[in-house]
């Protein structure tokens, strides 16, 4: 089953990153736009008493218009500000401000929100522009993963999400080095340095399950794991059957480090920074990989093409989901007066330039009725509740070009083939 929660944050994240765009591309005159962010547990009176000592200093501005300006940017915070009783758990972003539109006149914005997760940053600047910086942050990966580093020595266990990196548990093992002598005491210290070795890498793996593994979900609480270290240790661990199934399935690089312990967790996670910058980049190859190969085989169990993707959606037979995150195509609701009879187009700038496309039956001319809007924002909504995976794709990611022009922007990945 599709993970729900999974769909809702990518739809969140989209929406942030539609914000951010349209912030960067706002300006204003003067220092008119104010960008105010508060933190988990700031409070509203703070940032209230501050926004009043604001008004007064800006009532010294000398230009008049930049003065009034300000001011009644410093007064639509006040005034949105009083709609909160307390600081929303993962914080509050406020940007109020006159910016100026693209036919040049003047427009007053006001936006307020509670970031999707938890915002560190406190911030209050008065400029021509809108800051971002710290909702960008936001959309940086806080991926968690794993790493266990293990030699002749003993075992880390350790992990890193974003910058952050830490030590769970380590061990150290005392195991027989080789025998040089031959005869029976060579085959008993062999067979007693194999069982001690077989025990070590046991314990590793239970370990490995116990950190690495969410005992409520039955999960890997990591997105991936990497296993390190100086000697032939890893590659046992991760082929033998006592390694946890659910956590070989998260395995992303077995690297060869020079030491053990912390100075080898430290070169394991430079080793590994690639890939692990690139786990996102991954999972979305291997998701269009998948399409791909679905159209290869000629299943009957894709779709692509705004139309046809929409159609299986609403049927409620698509599985999967991919739309290109720039996917710049308005949802027009054409309505008869006389009849009733609505029509939905989904056009292109191309077509929306083009008279043609709203041209309906010349003998029914009562097509009067229209609702416009981005089709992306309805195709979101239209996912929520709905057994769905969804996976918006970066503009940035390689096989974006050919998958965008090649095949309109939305495909769909159906559950069951339909005939």
């Amino acid at each position: 089953m599709a993970d729900g929660r999974e769909t809702d944050r990518n739809i969140e994240i989209w929406k942030i990153k539609k914000l951010i765009k349209a912030l960067e591309a706002a300006r204003g005159n003067g220092t008119s736009m104010i960008s105010l962010i508060m933190p988990p547990r700031d409070q509203i009176s703070r940032v209230t008493k501050m926004l009043s000592d604001e008004y007064g200093t800006a009532s010294n501005i000398k230009s008049r218009v930049n003065r009034q300006s300000v001011l009644g940017a410093i007064t639509s915070a006040q005034q949105r500000l009083k709609l909160y009783s307390r600081v929303p758990p993962k914080g509050l972003v406020l940007y109020t401000g006159t910016i100026i539109t693209e036919d040049g006149k003047e427009k007053k914005v006001t936006i307020d929100l509670e970031p999707f997760r938890p915002i560190n940053a406190s911030l209050y600047l008065c400029d021509n522009k809108f800051h971002t910086e710290a909702l960008s942050e936001l959309l940086e990966s806080d991926d968690k993963f794993g790493f266990i580093v293990m030699d002749g020595n003993g075992t880390l266990f350790g992990t890193l999400s974003g910058n952050t990196r830490e030590v769970l548990h380590k061990f150290s093992v005392d195991l027989p080095k080789k025998h040089g002598r031959g005869g029976q005491s060579a085959l008993r210290f062999a067979r007693l340095r194999m069982e001690k070795r077989h025990n070590y890498v046991r314990k590793t793996a239970e370990l490995a399950t116990q950190f690495f593994v969410n005992s409520s979900t039955s999960q890997p609480n990591v997105s991936g794991l990497i296993l390190a270290g100086s000697a032939d240790f890893k590659t046992e661990l991760s082929q033998s059957d006592m390694f946890d199934p659910r956590l070989q399935a998260k395995i992303l690089n077995v690297a060869d480090v020079s030491y053990g312990g912390e100075n080898g967790f430290n070169q394991a996670i430079e080793l590994s920074s690639e890939i692990l910058s690139n786990v996102k980049f991954i999972q979305e190859k291997r998701l269009i990989g998948k399409y791909f190969e679905e159209i290869s085989q000629d299943t009957g169990k894709y779709v692509f093409g705004v139309d046809d993707t929409m159609q299986a959606l609403e049927m409620g037979a698509v599985d999967i989901l991919i739309v290109w995150e720039n996917l710049d195509i308005q949802r027009y609701e054409l309505k008869n007066s006389l009849t009733g009879e609505v029509v939905i187009k989904y056009l292109n700038k191309e077509q929306e330039a083009n008279q043609s496309s709203f041209r309906m039956d010349p003998a029914l001319p009562n097509w009067n009725s229209m609702i416009r809007c981005l089709c992306l924002n309805g195709l979101l909504m239209s996912t929520r509740g709905l057994v769905v995976v969804l996976s918006l794709l970066p503009t940035n990611h390689r096989k974006v070009p050919s998958f965008a022009e090649g095949l309109e922007d939305l495909e769909g990945s159906y559950v069951t083939k339909l005939i």
